[in-house]
């Protein structure tokens, strides 16, 4: 999709009277993005903003669970938050903010930003509120741009199968009423982003002209991780495998085949440490299973943690582990975290998913296993015991980040789908 530039000189529509203090005055287009969660916080989010707030004017419409402040510019993106309703309403003030597109309070929300920001161009992240976006976008006669991270109906086919939910989750969000929305709204919109070729293709397999799709991996900006990462690796001097996980923790990701891979090398004689950064419906679960294994002196289930602390974990441990499921979710998408092993020079374990397998194989930045499977698992932790291919690997790894794999030349493709 192609908009053209409208070079404007105009005073900033900050609703409410916000602080334009921190807002450039010229810009070429405005533009009303939708984040169907609370913000701060979330990576891609967050680096679609300011990548575009450089030379446009982005508002940002989002969730608002924290009861935080309605309005606000926060690093120089216009922030406007759904309302928030008293503490003694209880859930009511929860299923207020509820992203689907007939919620009457999304809807109010995103015509009010797009009527007093005069937007030009509406980009709506992932499905649940793009039908909102489309009836906004014809009203004001403005293109819909969709940023389609996730597969979204296969994510929640994913959710389905291997995370415990409430019977009301199970309900609103069925993977068969988010497959008839996800038709319509491709449909409709004018250009689609997506993270992965193997998204772009079955997009192309559903029937969308390929004209009409941008890939903009979710790859972290140069600077996102210490320079002294890759050396900490390297220069490590012991041989003992210690892999991390950082991120949800909900059925799919395979941590359980992860967690019985590492009690089999404990049966074997192998001291494996695996470290496990994160929450998630199934944390529980695991936690239970190290137990059951015996292997709670091996494997650390941390929760969430600060930021400080993710990064002396992620210094600490020597190779990178995404062991995700083989779904029709994974299979299409892309794990961000793979490309932050990559920058810091990290070698990684990944299971077969289509899009890790092909990029793990195309830099040769790590071990590729059979997903489920614990066995084949294990002989790939066994085999990253060995210092010297541990360096290669990611040696590897960081020059296909440098080159390639990081936000520097996926923010290039940002600019050029508008």
């Amino acid at each position: 999709m192609k908009l053209s530039s409208r070079s404007r000189h105009r005073q900033r529509v900050c609703a409410r009277c916000i602080d334009r203090s921190s807002v450039v005055e010229t810009v070429d287009v405005v533009i009303c993005h939708i984040w169907d969660a609370d913000y701060p916080w979330d990576i891609r989010v967050e680096k679609v903003c300011q990548s575009l707030q450089v030379n446009h004017e982005v508002h940002l419409v989002c969730r608002n669970d924290k009861r935080s402040p309605r309005h606000e510019v926060l690093d120089g993106t216009i922030i406007h938050r759904l309302p928030s309703l008293p503490r003694w309403l209880g859930p009511c003030h929860m299923i207020l903010g509820l992203p689907f597109f007939f919620n009457p309070t999304w809807l109010r929300a995103v015509w009010a930003t797009v009527k007093r920001s005069r937007a030009d161009l509406i980009l709506v992240r992932d499905i649940p509120l793009a039908l909102t976006a489309i009836l906004v976008g014809r009203w004001y006669n403005i293109p819909v741009l969709l940023d389609l991270a996730e597969n979204y109906p296969a994510m929640l086919e994913d959710q389905r199968l291997y995370s415990p939910k409430s019977v009301i989750g199970g309900i609103v969000r069925h993977p068969a009423l988010a497959r008839l929305v996800e038709k319509i709204v491709l449909k409709w919109v004018d250009h689609i982003i997506v993270v992965v070729e193997e998204s772009r293709d079955r997009l192309i397999d559903m029937g969308i002209d390929s004209s009409r799709i941008t890939i903009i991996t979710n790859t972290p900006p140069l600077d996102r991780w210490s320079e002294d990462a890759p050396s900490t690796v390297v220069s490590n001097g012991h041989d003992t495998a210690h892999f991390v996980y950082l991120g949800n923790l909900d059925g799919s990701r395979g941590l359980d085949t992860a967690i019985k891979a590492v009690g089999l090398l404990k049966d074997r004689g192998h001291y494996v440490k695996l470290s496990i950064i994160g929450t998630g419906p199934n944390i529980e679960l695991h936690r239970k299973l190290a137990q059951t294994l015996g292997v709670t002196d091996r494997v650390a289930i941390t929760g969430r943690l600060q930021f400080a602390k993710v990064e002396a974990i992620m210094a600490q441990a020597n190779i990178g582990l995404i062991p995700h499921y083989r779904t029709g979710a994974w299979n299409s998408t892309i794990p961000n975290k793979l490309f932050d092993f990559m920058s810091m020079g990290k070698p990684v374990v990944v299971s077969n998913a289509r899009p890790t397998e092909r990029i793990v194989e195309e830099v040769q930045c790590g071990i590729v296993f059979k997903e489920r499977d614990a066995e084949a698992l294990a002989a790939a932790m066994m085999a990253m015991e060995d210092k010297a291919l541990r360096d290669r690997f990611g040696k590897q790894g960081r020059e296909a980040f440098v080159k390639k794999y990081n936000w520097t030349v996926d923010e290039q493709r940002l600019f050029e789908s508008l």
